[in-house]
């Protein structure tokens, strides 16, 4: 027919019609947990986050990061004070029950239009590393951009030869999607990129077994679960 346009004929398949309004920014904002509080990185969090993460025993913290480990705790607070207006990555510091700063993490690479967004720069330190806090702290970042924010797919990106981080994405309930060879030069050393990701409609079982993991009936005595997140996970083909 005169007059028609190739695309309104073409047979060719296309993605199903989504919601394109753009997403919020997420801000700088506090969110408390039962085991840790999230607070806006900033100068003064420095010098405990100093102590969680440098020293003989945290070396391997910085390995496969695109900064660190600093030199002095000047250089440090120099670092914070201007990650703290960033606004792209946003910054968080870990608090723990003590009221000190135990680790860091951010929200980076924010798509708004698209709703995309990466969790990132997880610097958490020895106090923090395999506590039930550290996991807290990745679901309240996830229970915000989903629930709050709208997001349509969450991202972890990792170097390929850091197992640690892989096993991690994993068992918190972030798909596999495959390998960026080559994708990037950090600290002078090639990096193979491992792609993961978690999305709005797979959110509701993530966030399912998050709870239950997180519950304090899943902890006996001890402080020893009693079902592991990997498994709740796992659990009606979560992969």
């Amino acid at each position: 027919m005169a007059g028609t346009s190739p695309a309104m004929t073409s047979s060719a398949p296309i993605g199903p019609p989504v919601d394109a309004t753009p997403a919020p920014r997420p801000e700088r904002r506090a969110f408390d947990g039962a085991h840790i509080r999230l607070e806006p990185l900033t100068a003064a969090h420095a010098r405990d986050l100093y102590s969680a993460t440098h020293g003989d025993d945290a070396r391997d913290i910085w390995r496969y990061l695109f900064t660190g480990p600093y030199a002095d705790i000047a250089s440090f607070e120099a670092w914070c004070a201007t990650a703290a207006q960033s606004a792209d990555p946003v910054h968080w510091a870990v608090i723990d029950k003590s009221g000190k700063a135990v680790g860091a993490l951010t929200l980076m690479r924010i798509d708004p239009p698209n709703r995309v967004i990466e969790i990132g720069g997880i610097t958490f330190g020895t106090p923090l590393q395999r506590t039930t806090g550290s996991t807290e702290a990745i679901y309240l970042l996830a229970r915000y951009i989903f629930d709050e924010l709208g997001y349509r797919r969450f991202e972890w990106k990792c170097n390929d030869l850091n197992a640690p981080s892989r096993h991690a994405a994993m068992r918190l309930g972030f798909s596999y999607e495959g390998l960026f060879r080559q994708h990037m030069i950090v600290k002078g050393r090639n990096r193979d990129t491992a792609w993961f990701a978690m999305l709005d409609s797979e959110w509701p079982a993530r966030r399912a077994a998050f709870e239950t993991w997180l519950a304090p009936g899943n902890f006996d005595a001890n402080g020893r679960q009693r079902i592991s997140l990997g498994e709740l996970m796992g659990a009606g083909g979560l992969g």
